[in-house]
């Protein structure tokens, strides 16, 4: 497996070599250690391939006037989101105490229609009135949450990284109109990081399965109970976000820094565009609005924004307070 990206040789043997490390301290001022390919941080699973730098902080005042558009960059679990509305600037505007991991809205890419959830807790997720007004908890059983997706009717998936008890995970919890206690359904996953919905209602998710050892897609057919595995055209090295394009199903890949678009037919996942995010260290997650891409980026420590699909360098970089980012999303009000 191609590692790449500025890491201490330690982790890139734990990444690349599927050795287990033993904890120690971190740039993180976080004990870490990886598992086969998975990162541990402070002793939970993290959905991010890479180890940050250290934390760079600044101190911002919080503005909630006039704005419309927000982004968001949710850091370590249990930490805080940081808010932003870009265009208009690049600088903080504020902060959501106790959020962290990932996110999504109500939307299939794109600015969700106020409201945005969180997936931030050990086994908890949260949905917020847009720009940072809890509306309710949802909770589970399964520890832990790792991320999220909406379809069009507002069903809310949740992905679970590792299961009861850190046993087994991989699981897809679907809650019916974002509410109530979610259907569970098992998938040939160990491990599940992340899942979108495309524009015909089907489900799909990445994550590891084979001992958590190889990357897998799976897919739950619109009106299926039952996930089955998708066969993508090019490899995959490590799993990134899933999420619809308004044309394709797109996969990032965390190690190559780069979003596959796909077609799929059948069990077969078709490769027809790849799109470069240069400069990136880790967009631990993505999120898709119309002629951008969003990355919370725990490699390089801070919130990126690159032109979709064109890609390349960044066309900007969110400043103010982050600590590990895991996770983006947008929203609008």
């Amino acid at each position: 497996m191609k590692c790449t990206g500025a890491l201490a040789a330690l982790a890139i043997l734990s990444a690349c070599g599927g050795s287990a490390v033993a904890p120690s301290s971190s740039d993180l001022g976080r004990p870490y250690k990886y598992v086969g390919r998975t990162l541990f941080v402070n002793g939970r699973p993290v959905t991010a391939a890479r180890l940050s730098p250290i934390p760079r902080y600044a101190t911002m005042v919080p503005d909630h006037h006039a704005k419309k558009k927000f982004e968001y960059v949710f850091n370590y679990y249990g930490t805080y989101a940081s808010i932003f509305n870009y265009p208009k600037s690049t600088q903080m505007i504020g902060q959501i105490n106790g959020d962290g991991g990932q996110g999504c809205t109500n939307v299939l890419y794109g600015y969700g229609k106020n409201i945005m959830w969180n997936i931030g807790g050990p086994t908890q997720m949260t949905e917020y009135k847009v720009p940072d007004t809890p509306i309710k908890t949802l909770t589970t059983v399964y520890s832990f949450p790792s991320s999220c997706a909406m379809n069009t009717s507002g069903d809310l998936a949740v992905g679970i990284l590792y299961g009861v008890s850190y046993g087994p995970g991989g699981q897809i919890l679907i809650f019916k109109n974002g509410g109530g206690s979610p259907t569970v359904y098992t998938t040939p996953l160990d491990e599940e990081f992340f899942n979108g919905y495309d524009a015909q209602g089907n489900l799909f998710a990445d994550g590891f399965t084979g001992n958590r050892s190889g990357f897998a897609l799976v897919e739950l057919p619109k009106g299926s109970t039952k996930f089955v595995t998708i066969a993508t055209s090019n490899e995959v090295q490590f799993p990134g976000s899933v999420q619809w394009d308004g044309t394709y199903l797109t996969v990032f890949d965390q190690l190559t820094n780069q979003v596959y678009q796909y077609t799929v037919s059948g069990k077969t996942a078709t490769l027809k565009g790849t799109v470069q995010l240069t400069g990136s260290g880790d967009c631990a997650q993505t999120w898709i609005v119309k002629g951008l891409i969003y990355c919370g980026d725990a490699g390089n420590n801070n919130g990126e924004v690159f032109k979709y699909p064109a890609g390349g360098s960044p066309v900007a970089v969110f400043t103010g307070s982050f600590d590990f980012p895991l996770g983006t999303t947008a929203a609008e009000k």
